[in-house]
Parts: structure tokens; sequence; C-alpha cells
């Protein structure tokens, strides 16, 4: 008898144990599922309502690879749009090209790459000696300055 009653003992021990980590792994992989489950409504609810408003704004994007090939009919013209004409693309001009930026620092003085305060400063002292007003009216030299100025300040 003695040994029925510690055999039952220890198998509700072992049953206990077994229990105890079965609501260990099923209560924390159950926290788990609903943080998973939430996480996923969540991102469902925010993909339809994405959605429903690009839906609504009319928004309709339609992709033709052929008006995109080379020879096509269909090319592209900057000039279809309304208010654009050439002076609106002045800003996306070529970087000037070594030997001018060379010659713009030959005009100004420079033996090494300035910055923009000594080319204002520079500037400043050339246009006084080469303003047409000073120079009889010759304005040559200080168009050459004006351009090797905007020279120098796109290289900085």
């Amino acid at each position: 008898m003695n040994n029925t009653i510690i055999y039952i003992f220890n198998r509700l021990i072992r049953l206990s144990i077994l229990f105890f980590i079965l609501y260990l792994i099923f209560t924390n992989f159950g926290t788990f599922l609903m943080i998973i489950g939430v996480i996923l409504i969540i991102g469902y609810m925010i993909i339809r309502n994405f959605k429903k408003k690009m839906k609504s704004s009319g928004f309709n994007f339609k992709f033709n690879g052929q008006e995109f090939q080379q020879g096509s009919q269909g090319n592209f013209n900057f000039n279809d749009f309304k208010g654009f004409d050439q002076q609106d693309f002045s800003n996306f001009a070529n970087q000037p090209r070594y030997n001018e930026v060379q010659q713009a620092k030959d005009f100004f003085g420079f033996t090494s790459d300035p910055t923009k305060e000594e080319i204002k400063k520079k500037y400043k002292e050339l246009a006084r000696k080469y303003h047409p007003d000073i120079n009889d009216g010759d304005d040559e030299k200080m168009k050459e300055l004006n351009h090797f100025r905007d020279v120098l300040m796109k290289t900085v």
C-alpha cells in the first residue's frame, strides 16, 4: 500500500509538472499568436484604407511599355506642359568644362579652389575695376567677369 501511495504521488507530481509546462508553453504561445494576429489585422486595415484612398482620389496609372521604346512615335516632350519653356531648365545645365574653370581661376587670380566668400570678395574688387561706367562704356571685361563668376560658383 505504501508503494501505491508513492506511485500515485509521483504520478501526480509528474502530471502537475507536465500541466505547468504545457500551461507556460500555451499561454506564451497564445500571447504570441494574439500579438501576431493583432499586427496582421492592423496591417490589413492600413492596406485596405490606402487602397480606398487611392480609388477615391481618382489616381489611375497605366504603364504602356511600347511608348518608352526607342523609335516610338510617342516621345516625351516638355513643351506639352503649360508654363514650361527652355529657360526653365537652365539650372539643369551641364557643369562647366575644366579648361573654363581654369580660365576663371586665372581671371580672378586664384591659385587653388576658392570658397564662395573669396569669390564674392574678389568679384567686388574686379567689378569696381572693370565696371563699364569706369571704363568708358566698355562692358566686355564686365561680361567676362560675370561669366567667370558664374562658372566658379557652379564648381563650389
